[in-house]
């Protein structure tokens, strides 16, 4: 590999020739060889788009020529279309400001605008990193501002269409099996029945829940910390520069992004990103319980519940042939596992000392797997699962009939004891409630049947 050298204010570094990051993203590479997973495209993208409008205003205030601001923005775009994906190299696990991150983009954008503008490589001439590319902003407030940005898009554009497609198939399948009655269950036992569709409507409505939950969260995302530079004071940022910077990014992503209300409060923590996790936690454990459920009444296919068949989609064993298991909804509870673990991961990451939360990093890093998780596992349950299940009416109505649940209709008729000592009957003599009754004369004939009646 050939190498070219880029100076700091640390010395020289040895960078590779072909690179487009400069010495402080090198130190940052050589300092964190923690992970080998980098920050989230979406975050990096995120960036980018605040280099570009920043630079924008930054020429509508004199702060950059016209050229060089329009070169930039050039450049950004490029970074926001993905053409520089493989230039962003340093580990999550680094410094807790993301510092090297942000240092990584401006000495990106800046060597390609020095490569737009002269046709060389170079990483500071005649457009250096900081003074133009990261002109009247600090890492501690263009990370968060891009952590929020990510975050919101994420959630807006990519899980909530993904539930509202998993929220249609159950409520589907509610419609579909209204008419199906089966037993229902509590503790692991018997309860009183009910129908198919009513089951299939309480998932229905814990995702729909989840929708209400993940929009709520718009307003507290929606606020940006950019304009607070290093410490909240707003130190060598133009006035009115963030409120500019703000709405441009507000118009090109299509949400109503503001300026945050107190800028000490959206650097020193990351209470929005933790109420974030918190919400996917909540949606990932409604999809865990959807898919612990339908993985039990699909279970069989001969000697389990076999309420519902679930789509056979792949061999289920490499030794036993003709199995085939509930592989989407594993799929899904391993999801929720992992979306709890990132959740635990960024609550340890709210303990932000003074004027900055110094975990920044690794909360966007959880935040946007479990987005992407969430979103990805939501859709693969809707179309690989949910859609292809069908009812076993036969097995659900068998159930009922064999059910010692079913005496509690009895309990106006006889009251609660006499109830019990019914169903104690049926059990030890393998007979069914219905057979008790007529067999002992409880009740008239239609008086029973009224009763064991759903």
């Amino acid at each position: 590999m050939e190498f070219r050298m880029e100076n700091d204010t640390m010395g020289t570094v040895r960078v590779a020739r072909d690179a487009y990051y400069g010495a402080q993203t090198q130190r940052a590479v050589d300092n964190f060889p923690i992970s080998g997973v980098t920050m989230p495209l979406e975050l990096l993208h995120a960036l980018a788009l605040i280099k570009k409008s920043a630079a924008r205003i930054n020429n509508e205030n004199g702060v950059l020529t016209t050229q060089i601001a329009d070169t930039i923005i050039v450049a950004a775009q490029e970074v926001m279309d993905g053409k520089f994906d493989d230039q962003f190299v340093v580990d999550v696990f680094q410094t807790g400001s993301g510092t090297s991150t942000n240092m990584n983009m401006n000495e990106v954008i800046a060597t390609r605008v020095n490569e737009l503008i002269t046709g060389k490589k170079d990483g500071k001439t005649p457009v250096h990193p900081n003074d133009h590319v990261n002109a009247g902003q600090s890492s501690n407030d263009t990370i968060p501002t891009a952590m929020h940005i990510a975050a919101l898009q994420g959630i807006k554009f990519k899980l909530i269409p993904a539930l509202h497609r998993l929220h249609a198939c159950l409520q589907s399948k509610a419609d579909a099996f209204k008419d199906i009655n089966k037993i229902g269950r509590t503790h692991l036992q018997d309860a009183v029945p009910m129908t198919l569709g009513q089951e299939f409507s309480g998932y229905s409505r814990q995702v729909e829940l989840g929708i209400l939950r993940l929009n709520a969260l718009e307003d507290r995302l929606s606020e940006l910390a950019l304009g607070g530079t290093a410490v909240g004071t707003g130190l060598n940022a133009q006035p009115g520069f963030a409120a500019k910077v703000i709405a441009l990014i507000a118009t090109e992503t299509k949400i109503s992004f503001k300026e945050a209300v107190n800028h000490f409060e959206a650097q020193a923590s990351k209470d929005a990103c933790a109420e974030a996790s918190g919400a996917l936690r909540t949606v990932g454990g409604s999809l865990a319980k959807i898919a612990n459920d339908i993985r039990w009444l699909a279970s069989g296919p001969r000697c389990g519940l076999g309420e519902i068949n679930l789509p056979s989609l792949q061999p289920g064993s490499s030794i036993m042939p003709g199995k085939i298991n509930p592989v989407i909804p594993e799929s899904v509870i391993q999801v929720s596992a992992q979306i709890m673990g990132n959740d635990t991961t960024i609550m340890q990451s709210q303990s932000g000392i003074f004027e900055l939360n110094l975990m920044m990093p690794v909360i966007i890093h959880n935040l946007m797997q479990s987005i992407n998780l969430l979103a990805n596992a939501s859709q693969v349950l809707a179309d690989n699962c949910i859609d292809g299940i069908t009812a076993n009416r036969r097995v659900c109505e068998d159930y009922i009939e064999k059910s010692l649940a079913m005496v509690t209709g009895l309990i106006p008729h006889i009251g609660y004891d006499r109830a019990a000592q019914i169903a104690k009957k049926a059990w030890k003599t393998g007979q069914t409630i219905r057979q008790v009754l007529l067999e002992d004369e409880i009740l008239p004939p239609e008086v029973i049947e009224k009763s064991l009646q759903i």
